[in-house]
């Protein structure tokens, strides 16, 4: 029996892209480059916030990343004032949460977003009682698809992990379900395309959020 949903943020929950390249557009700018469209920010985020100012900076010319560091720290003044700007939770995602509550499910999330913008996207659009734990970004916590952190959250919660689906829209997150042992689900609406997530090969794949109750309810 599932007791647990742990979901992804970007690209799962929440529609993120307008606030993610705003806030890369910002540090771009003031380094100089022009500044890079939502396809590009979709292709580049998933693997932590370094790893999307690196993806950024190399396409944008800097091969060589001699702006890295001070990217890294205009990239996250930047992110903490525009965090939720032109943020939207997908369609049927609210009505799912509250489905979850109503079923005593622990609905989590386990992002690669730092903790600080992880508590920032979910409190503006949820009450805080929706959600059981938010686990970010952590200092000395390695980031997903390493499995530390799913384990970490798993044992705090105190389920199995035969009681747990592990939700989100990119084959890192799959890898890391994977890893961690746990049931994958990966969603169509996400920001990746779907030969990336079946590659990754997850053991469920939809198209909208009332489907997770499809698959609770067949395991």
């Amino acid at each position: 029996m599932i007791k647990a949903c742990i979901f992804d943020l970007d690209g799962t929950l929440l529609y993120t892209a307008p606030a993610l390249m705003l806030s890369m557009n910002l540090t771009l700018n003031e380094l100089g480059f022009d500044s890079i469209d939502e396809a590009h920010v979709k292709a580049f985020v998933g693997n932590g916030s370094d790893k999307y100012v690196e993806r950024s900076l190399i396409f944008s010319g800097d091969k060589e990343l001699k702006h890295y560091d001070k990217a890294c720290k205009l990239y996250q003044d930047n992110f903490k004032l525009n965090a939720s700007k032109g943020v939207r939770p997908y369609d049927g995602i609210e009505d799912l949460i509250k489905d979850l509550n109503k079923r005593s499910i622990k609905a989590c999330v386990l992002s690669n977003k730092p903790q600080e913008r992880v508590e920032d996207n979910i409190y503006t659009f949820f009450d805080k009682k929706s959600f059981f734990k938010l686990y970010g970004e952590r200092k000395g916590v390695p980031i997903k698809p390493d499995p530390t952190a799913l384990n970490m959250l798993m044992d705090e919660i105190e389920v199995k992990k035969d009681e747990v689906l592990y939700i989100g829209d990119s084959d890192v997150d799959v890898y890391t379900g994977r890893a961690a042992g746990v049931k994958t689900v990966a969603v169509k609406w996400g920001y990746r395309s779907i030969e990336v997530l079946m590659e990754a090969k997850p053991d469920y794949i939809i198209e909208s959020p009332k489907e997770i109750v499809k698959v609770i309810e067949e395991i």
